[in-house]
This record gives C-alpha cells, sequence and structure tokens, in this order.
C-alpha cells in the first residue's frame, strides 16, 4: 500500500495521470530505440558544414540493444578505418594512420565525434531519455504533436539543463528536440524528417542538428540502408574488431 501511496504521489506532483505517464514512457522508448532494436546494421551519409568547409562521410553502424555500437568510415580515403566502439559504459577510438587504440573518457562523452556537431553521446546513446531524464508533458497547439519537456536527473551525465521534445502523436516518431543549458539558453535543434520504412519499421531517415551558437554550421545524417534483429558476429563488440574493421 505504501509503494502504491508513492507512485500517486509522484503522478500528482509531475501532473500526470497513470495513464499519461503510461503514454510518455512509451514515447521515451520510441526516442530512445528508434533506430534501434535487439540488433541493428545501418549504411549511413554524414554531411558536416561550416561556414569555410564542407565535407562527407559514408559510414556502417552495427548496434545491439540499448548498450553496444559499433561505426566504422567507410570514405573518405583519409578517414577510412576510423572506428568508435561503444560496450555498457565504456566507448574507444580506434585511428588507423597511427594504429592506436584510445579510450574516451566519460568527461568527452559530450564532445564532438569527427568534427561534427553530433556529440559522442548522441551517436552511441550513453544517456537515455527514459532512465536520465524526469519527463512533463506541455500543451501543444498542434493537436498532431505531443511535446514533452526532459530535465536530467542528478545522476545523468549531461551538459543540459532541459530539452523539448516534439513527436508525432500517430506513430511517437521524433519530430525535434531543442537542447537548453542550464541557464535557460537554446544551444542546438536536432530536427528529424525523411519518414520512410526501412528495415521493416518506419523511422525519420534524415537527423540534421544546428547548433545555435555557431552561424552557418550544421551536421546532417542520413540513413541510406538498415536492417533490424539481424543476426550479428560475438566479436562485433570487441576492441579486436575495432582495429580489424579497417
Amino acid at each position: 500500500m505504501k509503494k502504491l501511496l508513492m507512485f500517486s504521489l509522484v503522478f500528482v506532483l509531475f501532473g500526470l495521470s497513470a495513464a499519461e505517464t503510461d503514454e510518455v514512457n512509451k514515447i521515451l522508448d520510441m526516442m530512445d530505440k528508434v533506430y534501434r532494436a535487439d540488433s541493428s546494421k545501418f549504411e549511413m551519409a554524414m554531411e558536416i558544414v561550416t561556414p569555410n568547409w564542407k565535407r562527407t562521410m559514408k559510414m556502417k553502424a552495427w548496434s545491439e540493444g540499448m548498450n553496444k555500437t559499433f561505426i566504422t568510415i567507410l570514405s573518405p580515403r583519409k578517414d577510412k578505418g576510423i572506428a568508435t566502439l561503444k560496450v555498457d559504459q565504456d566507448m574507444w577510438n580506434f585511428f588507423p594512420k597511427v594504429n592506436k587504440v584510445m579510450k574516451v573518457p566519460p568527461s568527452m562523452m559530450m564532445g564532438s565525434w569527427m568534427g561534427s556537431d553530433f556529440t559522442n553521446d548522441d551517436l552511441v546513446k550513453e544517456t537515455t531519455f527514459r532512465d536520465d531524464h524526469t519527463a512533463e508533458l506541455l500543451k501543444s497547439d498542434d493537436k498532431d504533436v505531443i511535446t514533452i519537456k526532459l530535465v536530467p536527473k542528478e545522476s545523468a551525465a549531461s551538459v543540459w539543463g532541459k530539452i523539448i521534445a516534439k513527436v508525432r502523436k500517430s506513430d511517437y516518431l521524433p519530430i525535434s528536440q531543442e537542447y537548453y543549458d542550464e541557464k535557460g539558453r537554446k544551444i542546438r535543434i536536432m530536427k528529424f524528417s525523411g519518414y520512410k520504412e526501412m528495415g521493416g519499421r518506419l523511422i525519420p531517415a534524415v537527423m540534421e542538428i544546428v547548433p545555435l551558437n555557431k552561424k552557418g554550421h550544421y551536421t546532417k545524417i542520413e540513413y541510406l540502408k538498415g536492417e533490424f534483429n539481424v543476426k550479428l558476429k560475438k566479436s562485433t563488440f570487441t576492441l579486436r574488431n575495432l582495429q580489424k574493421m579497417r
């Protein structure tokens, strides 16, 4: 009975009924797992744009659940073979030119991945929306859109003060995510578009980040091919494979 009262109190404090809480949890699960399943495999193109230069990389990525990710760069030639591995809370990068594996410290998870506007955490998902944030439903002017305010828990490895996420009401697929610092300033926007079926699932095939504190900068990832719940070798998410994939 005590536990039931405590859960009821939590719903009252955050203004959510039991049904609304269940819906929010489903939305956060979708946000966390939109490109993930028991396992997945993707081919992607990343375009990085600044006022002075532009570069495009092609990549392959594999994932297993929320805890394992492997990414390797296919082109351009000068970056080919650079790879990233994340297993549980540990992350490594491999640089073939110097034949060196470097472990990424927790303090660098919010750092830039390969000079893009995506952070290491964006690519490999150390933090999750459901487990590492407190959620609050906000009013939306669009009846087809659900808006959620997400505040990182104290235990979360996050630099953000809050995130305002918008999803489609019909299928909970993400539309946008606005990231604010601890002073309430909007720092960047992540946009989702190009919704199409891939690997038997509907996903936003285009994901773009626009940093608001860097004029003329943006990074776009386009998912070119994808499969879900594929059979992966046990060796996929290993340090040995990190160097072998070059």
